[in-house]
């Protein structure tokens, strides 16, 4: 038997496709295949930047389905079933509202897969297969395999991906993970995940954990084991870490280089809004930046714009703040509400949606505005994010971030790092801005 993993594009650009050069492993495809017997060949096709072999003979074709590649996910699946080939469509968005990507699957995975995938597999080898598999909920993470070698030949950042925990205990109402996982936290047994890098020659690795600390005892023991590992690692939680110095100096010894961190506003009424509880408690963040900058980790901060609160000059402050703080790296995010969240229930009640399925929609491009802002216009909106992120990541604004001593030019490795990257990000902001979901709008779909 045999199993296509395929993970879609986005859309298009100035009519072709658009080439992801940022892109990384989509660990999700090795962790399935892992869960399958040996004997059951896998093979991963990325859309971002390679073909899809259409003809080529298999069994079941599985795409991991995401709100902006939602567009492409279905046009690719739509293909492999006219040609009658099985498809199975999976993943948060899939999760979130089924009952849209059932109009394009044989089957459908709700939740987290591995423990309902090799089911799956082996019902569509018995001609069993059903119309949809349910994951256990809260996941069980234990026995975990990778089958990292579905990478070999493809062309990644030099990071090793993996993952110790799932889910967020806090409940910020724009959060699809917060609506899917319920709270919950779950995690992997420490010794599994360190046996897992120990094999692996990287000594990069990124943690794709929605928040790696949100049990602190539990994360402590995982970075006491890394420690010998001798890894460089990234990975992303809320600012409650640094309220324990015994964790942050674990993360130190252990090989944090650095975090994705959801300062998400500067305006109280913005988080109060928005329900992030972690940020509400804090006076300031100057107090918990410093205690970051002191111990050494590099910051990639990520903004929420569009808050009611939010209008023109504010965005400017939160740019102007953001450059001032020598960030390593900031995403500064259009609101955009998803389905199944607090938001889009909201929204869509008080009617300020301009578009039912933004997703969807033919009239959407990547970085519209997609509801009424309360201070400003919707396209206000979209034109003040573009110049949000087209300002912070000035090459005047880059050089001048660097100069942190501290923490992006606190060795050869932090500045190397640093002035790869961010040139790389500049470019893509500039190369997805505007660009159409979906490959459909071009002259011949079928032939890219």
């Amino acid at each position: 038997m045999k199993v296509t993993f395929i993970k879609p594009n986005m859309g298009v650009v100035g009519g072709r496709p658009y080439l992801d050069r940022g892109r990384m492993e989509p660990l999700t495809f090795a962790v399935l295949a892992g869960m399958l017997p040996e004997h059951v060949e896998c093979v991963l096709y990325d859309d971002r930047y390679e073909r899809i072999p259409y003809s080529e003979p298999t069994d079941l074709v599985c795409i991991n389905v995401e709100i902006y590649t939602a567009r492409r996910s279905y046009e690719i699946a739509d293909r492999f079933r006219r040609a009658g080939v099985k498809v199975a469509l999976g993943g948060f968005h899939v999760s979130m509202i089924p009952e849209e990507a059932a109009q394009h699957a044989d089957t459908l995975m709700i939740g987290d897969a591995e423990e309902a995938f090799p089911e799956m597999v082996a019902d569509l080898g018995a001609g069993l297969l059903k119309n949809e598999y349910i994951g256990h909920f809260p996941p069980r993470l234990q026995g975990l395999r990778t089958r990292w070698q579905i990478f070999d030949n493809k062309h990644y950042l030099p990071l090793r991906l993996t993952q110790f925990s799932r889910g967020c205990p806090n409940n910020c109402e724009f959060c699809a993970t917060g609506s899917l996982y319920r709270r919950t936290h779950c995690c992997r047994p420490v010794d599994e995940v360190v046996s897992e890098l120990s094999e692996q020659k990287s000594p990069f690795v990124f943690f794709v954990d929605d928040n790696i600390t949100a049990q602190p005892d539990l994360a402590k023991e995982l970075f006491r084991q890394l420690i010998p590992l001798k890894k460089r690692w990234i990975g992303q939680a809320s600012l409650s870490f640094t309220e324990d110095r015994d964790l942050m100096d674990l993360m130190k010894r252990s090989g944090c280089a650095g975090l994705v961190v959801g300062f998400e506003s500067t305006d109280p009424e913005n988080l109060k809004q928005m329900n992030k509880n972690c940020n509400m408690h804090l006076d300031s963040y100057a107090p918990v930046i410093e205690k970051i900058r002191d111990i050494g980790f590099q910051l990639w901060a990520a903004f929420l714009m569009g808050y009611d609160a939010d209008d023109l000059k504010s965005i400017q402050r939160t740019v102007q703040w953001a450059v001032d703080q020598k960030f390593c790296f900031a995403a500064f995010n259009i609101l955009s509400p998803y389905p199944a969240t607090p938001l889009y229930a909201e929204m869509q009640a008080a009617g300020r949606l301009i578009y039912d399925k933004w997703w969807l929609d033919e009239r959407y491009h990547f970085g519209d505005a997609v509801f009424k802002p309360a201070k400003m216009t919707a396209d206000e909106l979209t034109e003040a994010c573009f110049w949000a992120r087209r300002r912070f990541n000035h090459p005047v604004n880059i050089v001048r971030r660097v100069f942190d001593f501290k923490t992006n030019a606190k060795d050869l490795w932090s500045i190397a790092t640093y002035f790869a990257y961010n040139p790389l990000f500049r470019r893509e902001l500039f190369k997805k801005h505007g660009m159409k979901l979906g490959y459909q709008r071009t002259p011949n779909p079928d032939s890219v």
